[in-house]
């Protein structure tokens, strides 16, 4: 099982990495802090200052449809938030 899921790439998490150093990672649910920084720094080859995790529940939705109401649930997931050492980064664009 991976660690590490996909990275978080949205417009605030790209604002953080520039501004503070701080990176947002999609992990998996039984991951601990330590297994988190680990698993970034040997795929990433960068130094993790610190680990921050947030556990999400899936929440409930509704639409209406022409068929009726619609009732579905967004999945939950658990997100960390890694703080690197001062003057290192991660592209996540050097692949494409």
């Amino acid at each position: 099982m991976s660690i590490i899921v996909k990275p978080v790439i949205t417009e605030k998490m790209t604002a953080q990495g520039e501004k503070h150093n701080r990176y947002g990672f999609v992990v998996a649910k039984t991951a601990n802090k330590v297994e988190i920084k680990s698993a970034v720094e040997k795929l990433y080859g960068v130094t993790v200052d610190s680990v921050n995790t947030q556990n999400y529940v899936g929440k409930v939705k509704s639409r209406n449809t022409t068929k009726g109401l619609a009732i579905g649930r967004v999945n939950k997931h658990k997100k960390a938030i890694v703080t690197l050492k001062a003057g290192e980064s991660i592209d996540f664009y050097a692949s494409i």
